[in-house]
This record gives structure tokens, sequence and C-alpha cells, in this order.
């Protein structure tokens, strides 16, 4: 199949995003900067700018930084408060709604169980109900609404906003979850899966800002992944690219969902790290873990948000389950630098709350000594400074995304 062409519209459009996206990446930059760092032309630049400007989406904050013959040059950045995002995470265990502003900073996150009752139509009426709850807390009128994000684990079928037989929700078989939401909502929707949606708020407003090329792996409920390549959403032939939570770590593990075995999410989910502890414990009292006397008491009160904090504390039960979960980690993070060379790797989701540094330090060691690359330069791991918000920033950073920032597939689509 030939490569298509394109045409000077689309020029046009795509040439404003690549002028946006260097204002939103920049804490500041002048129009100078601009086409020096795209190869536009100050011309071109300049009437991109004042577009810009008279849309509101841009403004010049007054500042102006002197080049190095003497003429100011004033600096330009996005104006905040010039639109919002919806935001809405879709956890099988959780539901979490945020609205963000036109940088991706959170203006009110809300939190929710998802319903007991998980047939698709109940799910939905409760995430429509989370979304105005959450307008009304932040008093955004509607028209500045751009739109609703939906990060929703996988796999989906992206062309028609489908959920495919999600393994965790029985029932839920080819679920039109854009259309339901979107008709539930009244506003557009744009439907990805959880870990690429987390991704792509790392790349607007987290770790990823300015990277070319880094992967994110996300430890939630499950596992998964996205990758930024070059400075785009690589999401692959049937858009659903960066499952890495299906990566085989142990070729004798415990069977896995999706037809493997020994997968990092079947060894380092939340399930699967409370019933290694708990099956460590039943084997004897430990008298050096606190978690030991717990367990004695009630096996249920161990369960993995206990887990995670006695492990940040410490606790040698937990930190020998944890750290082992951390090193099959790092063997598909080494994985992932053989076989994509990225730049950088992030972590993030709940799956890693209180053990951040833990994961951190396992990994960094593990990229240090066995990429084959290693010798010429060490990718970098860093924790998500999005926290638990990673996929809620993440699913408004979607609607910022689709609607600001250069998209080559786009520019080349008929």
């Amino acid at each position: 199949m030939r490569q298509a062409g394109t045409n000077l519209p689309k020029v046009g459009r795509y040439n404003r995003a690549v002028v946006l996206d260097q204002i939103q990446l920049a804490d500041g930059i002048s129009r100078v900067e601009i086409a020096q760092q795209t190869g536009l032309t100050p011309q071109t630049v300049s009437g991109i700018v004042r577009r810009l400007l008279d849309e509101g989406i841009v403004r010049e904050d007054g500042a102006s930084r002197v080049a190095s013959g003497g003429k100011p040059r004033t600096t330009l950045r996005v104006n905040a408060d010039a639109g919002s995002a919806v935001g809405l995470a879709f956890d099988p265990v959780e539901l979490t709604c945020a609205v963000v502003d036109l940088l991706g900073r959170p203006l009110v996150v809300q939190r929710r169980p998802t319903p007991a009752r998980t047939d698709p139509a109940h799910v939905v009426s409760a995430m429509a109900e989370l979304v105005a709850d959450v307008l009304d807390e932040a008093k955004v009128p509607r028209e500045k609404v751009l739109g609703l994000g939906l990060a929703t684990p996988g796999p989906i079928d992206q062309e028609l906003g489908v959920i495919v037989t999600p393994p965790q929700l029985v029932h839920w078989t080819r679920v039109p979850l854009q259309s339901m939401l979107s008709e539930a909502t009244g506003l557009p929707v744009t439907l990805d899966n959880d870990a690429t949606a987390a991704a792509i708020g790392e790349r607007w407003s987290g770790l990823g800002k300015g990277v070319a090329n880094f992967a994110y792996l996300y430890l939630g409920t499950g596992i998964g992944g996205g990758l930024i390549l070059n400075h785009q959403v690589y999401r692959g032939g049937s858009f659903n690219a960066g499952e890495f939570g299906h990566s085989s770590v142990l070729t004798d593990g415990p069977e896995c969902y999706c037809g493997n075995r020994g997968c990092l999410e079947r060894l380092v989910n939340p399930s699967a790290i409370v019933a290694e502890v708990h099956r460590r414990l039943a084997a004897g009292p430990r008298a050096d873990s606190t978690l030991s006397q717990s367990f004695e008491r009630d096996p249920a009160s161990v369960d993995h948000a206990a887990i995670q904090l006695a492990a940040g504390a410490g606790d040698p039960v937990a930190t020998e389950v944890v750290d082992e979960a951390a090193g099959h980690v790092a063997t598909v993070a080494v994985t992932i630098a053989n076989f994509i060379d990225v730049d950088l790797i992030i972590l993030g989701g709940h799956g890693i709350q209180h053990v951040e540094s833990r994961y951190l330090d396992i990994v960094a060691s593990a990229l240090a000594s066995r990429p084959l690359a290693r010798h010429i330069r060490t990718v970098e791991v860093a924790a998500s400074p999005l926290g638990t918000d990673a996929a809620v920033v993440g699913s408004a950073a979607l609607v910022l995304h689709a609607t600001y920032s250069p998209q080559l597939s786009a520019l080349l689509s008929n």
C-alpha cells in the first residue's frame, strides 16, 4: 500500500499543531525560538501565533527575553484557562474522574468504587453521573469543555470505539462504550487503553514532556504499557501495542488468561502479590514481621494496601515479595530497552504506591547492567510524578493530545 500524499489545508493544520506543541512543551518560548526549533519560516510562525493569540489559546505573558543582539523577544505560553478536558479512568475496582486545564493540571478529582453490578449499561450510568458531579464541582462551563477522554482496560477496537472482552469484566463482549458514554454525557468521547492514556498524560504534563522516545509501564489492577516514539504515540497495527504485562518472564510460571504462562501481569498484579504474601505467612509465624501478627489475627487485613505500606516501612516479608515483583518488572524493562531503545522508562499506577523507590532501585540496576547498549548509554527510569492520578490525568490528556498535538497519522491520511 503506497503512502498517501497530503494537501495544503492539512499542512496548515499540522504546522499550527507543531507551533502549539512547542509552546506547550516549553516553559516560555519566543517566536524566533519556535522557528529555529521547528524549521518553519519566521513569517509562518508569526502568522500561526497571531491566530492562536486571537483564539485565546496562547498568551503573551508580558515577560521578554533579550536576544544575543540585544533585541527583546516576547515570551509565549499556553493560556491554561482557555479550555478544559474531562478525564475518566475506568478500572474494574474504581472509577476516577478529573477536569484538567489546557496544561493538564487537575482542577477537580473524584473517585468512586466501580458499581458491583458490572453490566455495561449500569456502569455507563454511574460514569455519566460522576462526570456531571465533577463538572459541577469544577464550575466549568460546558462550552469550554473540549471533550471527555476515557481510559479503559483493553483490548479495544479503537476504530469502532468498542471494548473487546476485557479479562476482568465478565459479560463485556464488544461493548460500544465510546458511543454509550457520549450519548449519556452529551460530550464527544476519545477512547484509549489506560496505559496508553497514562503515557500521553506523561507526555503532556509529566516526565515525558519533551522526551522523544519513552515507554510507560502502568502497574494497577492489571499491568499495561504505552509507547511514545519520535514524539508520536505508537499504537501498532491493531491499536493495542504496549501490552508489556503479557511478556512471559517465567516459562514455567502460572497460566495467564491470555494463553501464555508466567506473564508479568500474572506475577505482579495486586492479587498475585497478596496471594504470595499469604502463602509465606501461612507457612509459619515470622517474629520479625508485623504482617505476620496481623495475618494471625485476620488474614483479610493483609491486603494489597497493607502490604505496600509494610514494604515501604521495611517489613521483611513484604519487601521480599515486592522486590521479587520489581525484579520481574526489571526483566521486562530490559527487554523494552533492548527491543525499542527508548530514552526513558516511566513507572506509574497505584500498584507501586508507597514502594516506588524499591521498584526504581531494582529496575535501574537492571538497566545499568543488562541491556546490550548499556556501554553507549544507560536508559533512565523514573516514577511518574502523577502518581495514582496517572490514568485519569492521562485520560483527559487524550482529548488535549487529539485536539492540539501534531498527528503524523492525520497529516498522511487521505
